[in-house]
């Protein structure tokens, strides 16, 4: 169904574009210092230029996350800067938008790229920004592609956005299993943000997959700093597991007091929680921290040395990685979504972004993180497979628990 509509899309927006003389994702707009003032794609150096656009928060309270999904496509844009296009050799060309963490400023982000002449998007890092920000790019037929925003709403009902990483209710269902299957749970305390896309959304796919009978469920506001409440109630409720699929910010917090007040009982999170923020804030505490994510460090030795060493590079690099060269799953699936998208370019043989969008459902590529290719209804990665990774409090890092699929 998504194909189809892809195509139809494609078909209506090229009779357009002819009609208006349009030149689409290769417009002439000032980006990066990169200038194409005859709208041609073709800059004053003479290159032939094409623009991916990065819509992630580099701010907010999903800002580290961003930044290190970011990495990922800066590695790989330096690894592979150019790419064939209909038999022409295009550089490829980042354009960047701060979505902020914020489902108010998502949409005037998104514009700023569809302004800015991009064929395709890349991100979010986070659900609720890439929901809010979706109508922008459905309505400038501008396609893009969630690295690893994980609700369901994000393609549902949609012919322009797909995605390369598992759903909320697979994520939800693992973590469920887990908690019953490794800890013996019969009731778990869940906790998530208020209006929060992302973790509304995964406490209850884990709820539904747990049973809601057996589940205290609470949420907080917005600028919450104080989670003290929080922590005591998920004590006194008995139950055995602690599940918290907030932001990495609210994360560390929530750490910092399961420690002060003896949690005891572990503590779930999705694939937010896999940061080196997190790995920081539990290093020498009392916690027992475990999480669903899209990679575990040592599944591509290759890869983790070069991006290793490109990190320490560069201490900008160095900093936006939160101070140390971890390899996080989101920085991996940030690497292979660029490479999707430039498999996309190829297959479309062109930088139009209509063209862009009806070549999108028969891409495949065998990325880091696993193979990739989308289902035929919403253009969702057919993935059925989650890494499981315990916090190791003394070392500060991940240690590899499982691989699970439900």
């Amino acid at each position: 169904m998504k194909k189809v509509l892809s195509l139809t899309l494609a078909l209506a927006m090229a009779l357009s574009l002819a009609a208006c003389g349009s030149t689409g994702g290769t417009s002439g707009n000032k980006s990066n210092g990169t200038s194409d003032p005859t709208g041609s794609g073709t800059p004053s150096t003479g290159d032939k230029v094409v623009k991916i656009g990065v819509f992630e928060p580099q701010s907010g309270d999903n800002g580290s996350g961003g930044k290190q999904e970011i990495l990922g496509m800066q590695y790989a844009n330096q690894e592979t800067p150019t790419v064939e296009i209909g038999g022409e050799t295009y550089k490829v060309e980042l354009v960047y938008a701060d979505n902020q963490s914020s489902n108010d400023k998502a949409p005037s982000a998104a514009q700023t790229l569809v302004s800015g002449g991009v064929s395709v998007v890349l991100g979010s890092y986070g659900s609720g920004v890439s929901i809010a920000a979706s109508d922008v790019f459905g309505d400038a037929g501008v396609p893009a592609i969630g690295v690893t925003c994980t609700n369901p709403q994000v393609t549902a009902g949609n012919s322009h956005y797909f995605r390369i990483c598992f759903l909320d209710p697979f994520q939800g269902t693992v973590l469920a299993n887990f908690a019953r299957d490794k800890f013996g749970a019969a009731k778990a305390y869940c906790l998530a943000k208020q209006g929060d896309d992302y973790s509304v959304g995964l406490c209850n796919y884990f709820m539904e997959a747990f049973g809601k009978e057996n589940c205290v469920y609470e949420t907080f506001p917005d600028g919450t700093s104080d989670y003290s409440s929080y922590v005591t109630n998920a004590k006194n409720s008995g139950a055995q597991v602690f599940f918290a699929p907030v932001s990495t910010e609210a994360a560390a917090l929530i750490i910092d007091q399961a420690a002060t007040q003896s949690l005891g009982i572990p503590m779930l999170a999705g694939d937010t929680w896999d940061s080196n923020v997190i790995t920081k804030a539990a290093t020498g505490k009392d916690v027992d921290i475990n999480v669903t994510t899209f990679y575990q460090e040592g599944g591509n030795p290759e890869f983790d040395t070069g991006i290793k060493a490109w990190i320490n590079a560069d201490a900008t690099n160095l900093t936006n990685n939160n101070g140390n060269d971890e390899v996080a799953a989101v920085t991996v699936m940030g690497y292979d979504a660029y490479y999707v998208a430039l498999e996309a370019l190829k297959a479309a043989g062109s930088t139009e972004p209509s063209a862009v969008m009806a070549a999108l459902p028969g891409v495949q590529y065998d990325g880091v993180s696993g193979h990739i290719a989308f289902d035929d209804v919403n253009g969702d990665a057919i993935r059925d497979v989650a890494y499981v990774k315990h916090c190791n409090t003394e070392s500060g890092t991940w240690e590899f628990v499982a691989q699970q699929g439900v």
